[in-house]
């Protein structure tokens, strides 16, 4: 794939009680570029979430946290997607990810939703259009499918979350390649 990225979306759970959990680790690394490009995210009803605009290697980047829950994540993405006429391949969605440990961070292009709701219900708004681009941010897995649920909407502990925030400054590093549609130099780089 060699499609500039137009709009970066962080996944996650709006309201104090969600923020640093596991879930939001997509929403964290949004609110990390926009904080190294020296923005904050502003809420913005017509896109069911907060947005800004940042410019990196001098093209404009869109970047959206829903606001909207987890499972609805789909509404702000069309939205915004819809009015900037950004095309679903120009996306880079970033979510948590129960099957890599924390720390790890890759690149994906297209694929299913894996049981994962926000991802699922982006599919559902993108015309089940699948193709594009993920940031996957490992979380780690409970072990057992029975605790997904209270597992990913908890903190987590120290050493793990210090291992997922430098996976999403690992991550940051290479969105200039991502901007230039520099796919395979950025998996590259962020793999190994």
């Amino acid at each position: 794939m060699d499609t500039p990225i137009q709009l970066i979306v962080g996944l996650g759970n709006p309201g104090s009680e969600y923020e640093l959990t596991r879930h939001n680790a997509g929403a964290d690394f949004v609110t990390e570029v926009a904080r190294q490009h020296g923005t904050t995210m502003t809420p913005e009803k017509k896109f069911f979430g907060q947005v800004a605009q940042v410019s990196i290697n001098n093209r404009p980047v869109r970047l959206i946290i829903p606001t909207t829950f987890m499972n609805r994540s789909g509404q702000a993405v069309g939205a915004i997607a819809n009015f900037y006429k950004i095309p679903t391949e120009a996306i880079l969605v970033a979510h948590d990810e129960l099957d890599m440990e924390p720390g790890i961070a890759k690149l994906k292009i297209g694929g299913g939703h894996g049981g994962h709701n926000g991802l699922r219900d982006m599919i559902s708004a993108l015309a089940n259009n699948k193709n594009f681009a993920r940031l996957r941010l490992g979380i780690g897995h409970p072990g057992n499918a029975k605790q997904v649920a209270s597992y990913v909407l908890k903190k987590a502990p120290a050493d793990d979350f210090n291992k997922t925030e430098d996976a999403i400054y690992q991550a940051v590093k290479v969105l200039p390649q991502l901007v230039q549609g520099e796919w395979n130099s950025a998996m590259k780089e962020l793999h190994t």
